[in-house]
């Protein structure tokens, strides 16, 4: 309704701005043309203040209703229900129901293929086939029933260029790995001890890119998604692939100093161009494909993975952004999603924060999950959830409350637009 009044207003601006504007010329009453003529000026005063509000009304209505993102992440916590294809399609047709819209299932993580992938297998890395319990393919039997009830299917490279180091993908191919100034492989992370795949190694960004393609074209999926984790650590860096290449471009050894700022913007810069030739890979073969970046804030991605999503949006290969905020700091909240970057993302394209719904050992409180989505929504801001489990089935209320939470949150349903 609201982006209907704004158009209105828009072309009534437009009508009443029109120098060439005859009123003779459009009536046949002889005496009105005048009459209309003298109430110009006052439907001008009016046009006036109409515009004000409206435009008072921007940061809210930017991008509701058409793209508003009422999304939710599926991870490996819930393989339960996605290899159920009763269960699937129950959770499909509930999200339906409280008038969510898009569905974002893990399709790469700990170094594995969440589908049936030749490239995996292909490189060694894949000893299985993560199948559902009829043998079905999970992510199409997903996508079926989600378009079937009108959402979109993003699918999520969750783990990027990081692994287990223990999985077959970082033991088989060790020479994609990169390392510390001090040879270390590893670093911390939430998903535990974790290595890194070169991002500037030639064949690691073929590999990314063939896993990348595989899902953008042996399924009817809506898009594809990258999170925090296409990027790198700026501690890393230091192997002699990397090394040499440095050399080799800039006649200088690599800083010692991670933070350098030219090192980091040399790597950084290294990661957007394959971000470039990864989104002309996919628009290549799906062009209506959405290149969906779930990042961190800016300066915490920038500064320290390397990960530059601004230049990305920037660059137009970006059709969607959501910014993860987990923070259960109402205040601290607030202030991450009013960041300058978010508001200039939200002017070229649907632009969500990323809220915690809860994880098992630290379930969120409804009241919670409603302060952040009311901000979000204050600000025309779309919302995605982490994770779907925690939705209900891991919460400090009840099933039935939590649904009722929701059900509050999202009133009406919004179809979003596909690209």
């Amino acid at each position: 309704m609201a982006n209907k009044f704004h158009h209105k207003n828009r072309r009534w601006r437009e009508w009443v701005g029109d120098k060439s504007f005859n009123p003779m010329k459009l009536l046949t009453f002889p005496g009105l043309g005048r009459k209309l003529k003298r109430l110009v000026p006052v439907l001008m005063l009016v046009s006036f203040v109409a515009v004000l509000v409206v435009d008072g009304l921007k940061p809210a209505i930017a991008q509701l209703p058409r793209q508003e993102i009422r999304g939710v992440w599926m991870t490996n916590n819930d393989f339960n229900v996605l290899r159920d294809r009763v269960k699937v399609r129950d959770a499909v047709k509930h999200l339906q129901r409280l008038n969510f819209n898009t569905i974002y299932p893990v399709v790469w993580n700990s170094g594995y293929a969440m589908y049936p992938s030749a490239t995996a297998q292909g490189a060694g890395i894949q000893p299985f086939i993560t199948r559902g319990l009829e043998g079905q393919d999970i992510l199409a039997d997903l996508i079926n029933h989600a378009h079937r009830q009108g959402l979109l299917v993003i699918p999520w490279f969750e783990f990027g260029f990081m692994a287990p180091p223990t999985s077959e993908l970082a033991l088989n191919h060790p020479e994609w790995l990169t390392q510390k100034r001090n040879g270390s492989e590893t670093s911390i992370s939430a998903a535990g001890e974790v290595v890194w795949l070169n991002p500037f190694h030639p064949q690691v960004q073929q590999f990314i890119t063939n896993l990348v393609l595989e899902v953008v074209t042996q399924y009817d999926a809506d898009g594809i998604q990258f999170d925090d984790h296409m990027s790198l650590p700026h501690e890393f860096g230091y192997d002699k692939y990397t090394v040499a290449l440095y050399t080799q471009e800039t006649k200088n050894n690599p800083p010692a100093n991670p933070n350098d700022s030219a090192w980091v913007k040399w790597r950084a810069d290294k990661i957007t161009a394959f971000m470039v030739r990864l989104n002309q890979a996919v628009k290549a073969r799906k062009p209506n494909s959405i290149f969906s970046v779930s990042p961190n804030y800016y300066d915490f991605a920038y500064k320290f993975h390397l990960q530059d999503w601004l230049a990305w949006i920037r660059q137009n290969i970006v059709d969607e952004l959501i910014v993860q905020v987990y923070r259960p700091d109402f205040q601290s909240f607030v202030a991450n999603i009013g960041r300058s970057e978010i508001q200039e993302a939200q002017q070229k394209i649907p632009t969500g924060i990323g809220i915690m719904a809860g994880l098992r050992n630290n379930p969120v409180p409804m009241p919670q999950i409603k302060a952040q989505v009311r901000a979000t929504q204050e600000r025309g801001l779309g919302v995605a959830f982490f994770y779907y489990e925690s939705l209900w089935d891991v919460a400090p209320e009840t099933v039935a409350e939590r649904q009722e939470g929701f059900k509050r949150l999202f009133p009406y349903p919004v179809v979003r637009a596909k690209i």
